[in-house]
């Protein structure tokens, strides 16, 4: 099974490319759809800005990590309806001393 292309990060599962957010949690990278470890839909792409389920801002990708960041938070993206994921039992991540806070998941 071929694994997702994804140019933010090299650290690939079998089927899906992680990111982590500003404080190092796992979040599975599958096209544009980002999953938190219990496989559920916290946020969409689009470009380098994650948008949520109603189309708010929640952070914006930067290598390998999720940040939000209060300089992009008036984006608006468009809504979307959840999908069911799958779990990873991906460990965490040591915290990035990046500009930005953690990002606003909707869970």
């Amino acid at each position: 099974m071929p694994h997702t292309q994804c140019r933010h990060s090299n650290e690939r599962t079998r089927d899906r490319v992680m990111v982590y957010t500003k404080n190092g949690e796992p979040l599975s990278h599958s096209g544009d759809d980002l999953f938190d470890s219990s496989g559920k839909h916290v946020a969409r792409l689009s470009g380098t800005k994650a948008f949520g389920p109603r189309g708010q801002y929640v952070g914006t990708l930067v290598g390998d990590r999720l940040v939000y960041r209060s300089t992009d938070s008036a984006f608006i993206g468009a809504s979307f309806v959840r999908r069911a994921g799958s779990g990873n039992a991906q460990a965490r991540k040591a915290g990035l001393a990046i500009w930005g806070d953690e990002p606003k998941l909707d869970r």
